[in-house]
């Protein structure tokens, strides 16, 4: 049985109703029941006293339930009493004020609501950031340092971009295709900056220019009683560490990140591989010594996955495939070289179709090619950090193929499967204790998905959340990896203190402590005060 005033108190509707995680993210309190104490005169309060920009929305209105719905239609149901559009930090700090003082939780959303474990929902008042879009640059003064990496040059430290909490990554992308400005982002164009930084921020050229949260030169907060600090590292430090990997909606609400950006000219190598299932234990075995043997080499990515969709038993088996996808900075020559053991891999048309998608393309086509949208509609995931002592054995990729044949299927297009992002390079440079991020010795981020669609019956879901499950234990039989990605939160996960944040966790403790003592900022995964 849920408790509800823990809901009440925490924001959000965990989802650890029955075994599988299923009954609480589908059904959700009414709007009213959360805000059953506050009145119109309440409401008419907090909407007098923010600006002209922004805009207070009710349950029942017509634009209401586009702004209530995430992104992960798996949390539709968490409906909150009110949405506050803002468009000022100081509507952000009304906003909290007024919740504090009528009872109610207030939770950010940056992007679209893309959260796995649905930690940006909440049945009481949400802070829409989507209107603070701005985005301002300044350039370096002097002459910056530069490098030439093959056909492509970058000035290292050009400048500074400062942008808004509601700015995502499809918005930062025309700064590289117009202006040759890059700032390592996630490979998703609809999710928000400020999720993606606070929790880490992996993506394609992470091992060369670090993770976005390693860019963050400081960060614009509102704080639990209403104040608004600047974290950097000459201005409450212990705050910056922590906003960088120690995840969204802990210590405050983020209105504007400034991040070092860099400038690029020239071109860069590109490549997107892909087989039948009936090659996996090859491609995976040379894909994994390929990231291993590459760890120091900053200028190669590589996302490699498993994955199929269907809905029927015959069109999981046909769709079932194995790819890889990534660049480099350098020559496509190079990258042969490096992707040589995966390109001899296959029938003899895979082998010539593979050949032929490595090439060099501009930085602005490699951002578009290297674009995906996290899955749509509804979708759930588990995660694991892996190390050069934790690489898939041919025994875990042969459980991990046999039981993707064995997908329940669903009428998600997206599918199910498994996708590891390789690290290495500029992101294990950081020492793990020098901001909140602590996995700086691993080489994958991996991560175990599932997805099923809105109009899917509940024991479609259900079949999903399980199917989910028995993938990651077949593939982790003997022992689940000590740590996982805070980025792609599992509400599941029972020591996700640990696996999350690691020996930097009791540091983050003593930040809420100082930031947020009385816990105003809480979800089912929230970083304590003790």
């Amino acid at each position: 049985m849920i408790d509800r005033r823990n809901v009440l108190r925490a924001g959000v509707l965990g989802s650890m109703g029955g075994a599988l995680g299923l009954q609480a993210p589908e059904s959700a309190a009414a709007p009213a029941e959360a805000a059953a104490s506050v009145d119109a005169r309440d409401w008419k309060r907090l909407a007098d006293a923010l600006s002209p920009g922004a805009t207070l929305y009710r349950p029942h209105g017509s634009v209401y339930p586009a702004l209530a719905l995430p992104y992960n239609h798996r949390y539709a149901g968490i409906q909150p009493a009110g949405i506050v559009a803002c468009a000022t930090t100081r509507d952000v700090s009304e906003a909290i004020r007024w919740a504090r003082a009528v009872g109610l939780p207030a939770v950010p959303r940056s992007g679209l609501g893309h959260n796995y474990a649905g930690y940006s929902t909440t049945t009481g008042l949400l802070l829409n950031m989507a209107r603070m879009k701005s985005i301002a640059s300044t350039p370096t003064p002097g002459r910056a340092r530069h490098r030439v990496y093959g056909p492509m040059k970058v000035v290292h430290g050009a400048g500074t971009v400062t942008v808004g909490a509601g700015v995502t990554n499809g918005d930062l992308h025309p700064l590289l295709e117009d202006q040759g400005m890059f700032l390592p982002t996630g490979r998703c164009p609809s999710v928000g900056v400020a999720g993606l930084t606070l929790g880490g921020g992996i993506g394609f050229s992470d091992k060369m220019f670090g993770l976005t949260c390693d860019r963050l030169v400081s960060t614009t907060v509102v704080l639990a009683d209403g104040r608004t600090v600047k974290a950097a590292e000459d201005a409450h430090p212990d705050l910056f560490w922590a906003c960088r990997g120690g995840a969204g909606n802990n210590f405050g609400v983020h209105t504007s990140f400034t991040f070092q950006y860099e400038q690029f000219e020239g071109t860069v190598g590109f490549y997107q591989v892909r087989w039948s299932l009936d090659s996996v234990l090859p491609v995976l075995a040379a894909a994994q010594r390929i990231a291993r043997d590459t760890a120091d080499d900053r200028r190669f990515h590589m996302r490699l996955g498993i994955g199929t969709n269907g809905t029927t038993r015959a069109q999981i088996r046909a769709n079932a495939n194995v790819n890889a996808i990534g660049q480099f900075y350098g020559t496509v020559r190079e990258l042969r070289a490096i992707l040589d053991p995966l390109l001899e891999i296959g029938t003899a048309e895979e082998r010539a179709r593979n050949s032929a998608s490595v090439r060099q393309v501009t930085p602005g086509e490699a951002s578009v090619l290297l674009s995906a949208t996290t899955p749509i509609e509804r979708f759930a995931t588990k995660s694991a950090m892996l190390d050069s002592r934790t690489l898939l054995t041919d025994q875990q990729v042969s459980a991990a193929a046999e039981r993707l044949l064995d997908w329940p299927g669903s009428g998600n297009e997206d599918g199910a499967g498994f996708a590891m992002f390789a690290l290495g390079g500029e992101i294990n440079q950081v020492p793990p204790d020098a901001t909140a991020f602590v996995h700086r010795n691993d080489l994958f981020v991996f991560a175990a998905e599932t997805s099923w669609a809105d109009h899917d019956r509940p024991s479609v879901a259900e079949a999903n959340l399980h199917w989910l499950k028995q993938f990651y234990d077949d593939i982790f039989r003997h022992k689940s990896p000590d740590h996982s990605y805070q980025n792609f939160p599992d509400p599941t996960l029972k020591n996700w203190r640990e696996a999350y944040y690691g020996t930097n966790y009791p540091r983050l403790v003593d930040v809420k402590r100082t930031y947020d003592p009385t816990g105003f900022f809480d979800y089912q995964q929230a970083i304590g005060t003790r």
